[in-house]
């Protein structure tokens, strides 16, 4: 399972890092249209100047003056205004046809032009004889702006679009997944209901037996609690029945059945620092669970040699904490983000599903949280659950 996590995860890597070469491709071809559009646009103009000097000579014949003269005409694209003595007597592609140059309006925009076209570029000088000196500002065409910002927009849209199609598939995904663990929790608890049966007949024979009295209970007690995991395995994906629940009893009664069939060597203890007739909406079997399988997992940690305390307390606007740690071989750092991931693991056998669910049954059931409070290797690691609760 951990393979196959791993194997999506650089699956997803490779794919984030084609799109990026892609991107950049992308971004490094329209630059080099860009600055080829930009040369273009710059000729043009030292055209349209040099045209609008010839056309200010007064020796030109009048074929040389119809030429210039579409010449000047063909730039259709390129803002440019013409300044002489610092006003303007000419400007080309930018007052729309129904706004008079001359207007109060007109003036305004143009203005306004001139003072950003200054910015950009400077003025090319146009000299004519015996006339006064005119400067030609422009700036760039709204087709070369448009292309500059092009692939900034192509990207962001791109990304929105990937990042949608990420939470739909990410959404299907979970969905999928929980149907399969749904189905595979009520096809087990279904599977439990034989041998729960066959137990419970050998249970009625042992009372024909005094001396097997001892036994007779324990196993009772094996059965009850098989009986309590096939109801935990049926309310998977349906909606939890809570009820209130006295937790500090809840974590009592846990504890100690896990301590007679634990290892000797692991000192289990609780400290309470609720306070008196602290309640909670439960649903009793699922949180059991969780707590069981947190207390599991750390005696596995400490493999079968330490102590594992369960501290309740009180928190702020009415929320309870429980701390559960050990004296196990800690966690990683880089394994912290993914405890609980479905088929995160450390043992050689299991399936990893233990932490996924306790999250679940946490975060989606009881509306809590559950994380990793601390953990530090070959020291131990602490479990922290909050859940809302209040005082009777």
């Amino acid at each position: 399972m951990i393979d196959l996590y791993q194997n999506k995860s650089r699956v997803k890597i490779g794919v984030v890092l084609v799109a990026l070469l892609l991107a950049g491709l992308s971004l490094f071809y329209t630059q080099w249209l860009v600055r080829k559009l930009a040369k273009e646009e710059e000729k043009m103009i030292a055209l349209y100047t040099q045209s609008i000097q010839y056309v200010a000579e007064s020796e030109i014949e009048e074929e040389q003056m119809f030429f210039l003269e579409k010449i000047i005409a063909s730039n259709e694209t390129v803002p440019v205004v013409l300044v002489q003595k610092g006003k303007i007597i000419d400007s080309k592609n930018i007052l729309p046809a129904h706004i008079p140059p001359n207007s109060e309006r007109g003036k305004s925009i143009l203005q306004s032009e001139l003072e950003t076209m200054k910015q950009h570029h400077a003025p090319i000088v146009v000299k004519v004889k015996n006339a006064t000196t005119s400067y030609v500002y422009y700036r760039d065409s709204d087709l070369l702006i448009q292309l500059r910002y092009y692939p900034t927009i192509l990207l962001l849209v791109v990304a929105v679009f990937a990042y949608l199609a990420y939470l739909a598939f990410s959404s299907s995904r979970r969905a999928e997944q929980n149907r399969v663990w749904v189905g595979l929790a009520k096809e087990t608890a279904h599977q439990l209901g034989t041998p729960i049966s066959s137990l419970m007949a050998w249970v009625e024979y042992l009372k024909t037996e005094p001396h097997l009295e001892e036994v007779r209970i324990e196993l009772q007690k094996d059965i009850k609690r098989l009986e309590m995991i096939t109801s935990r395995f049926s309310s998977i994906g349906s909606e939890p029945t809570l009820k209130e629940e006295d937790i500090y009893f809840i974590i009592l009664g846990i504890t100690n059945y896990l301590q007679r069939r634990i290892s000797t060597k692991v000192k289990m203890y609780i400290t309470n620092d609720l306070p008196r007739g602290t309640v909670i909406q439960l649903n009793r079997h699922l949180f059991e669970w969780v707590i069981e399988n947190l207390c599991k997992n750390a005696v596995d940690a400490m493999a079968g040699v330490g102590e594992l305390h369960l501290h309740l307390q009180e928190a702020p606007e009415g929320h309870v904490i429980i701390d559960i740690s050990d004296t196990g071989k800690g966690i990683s750092k880089t394994q912290l983000k993914k405890v609980f991931n479905p088929g995160f693991t450390t043992k050689k056998r299991g399936w990893g599903l233990g932490l996924t669910l306790a999250k679940r049954i946490v975060e989606e059931y009881h509306r809590g949280k559950i994380f990793v409070k601390q953990s530090e290797i070959d020291k131990g690691t602490t479990f922290r659950i909050i859940l809302r609760g209040f005082m009777d």
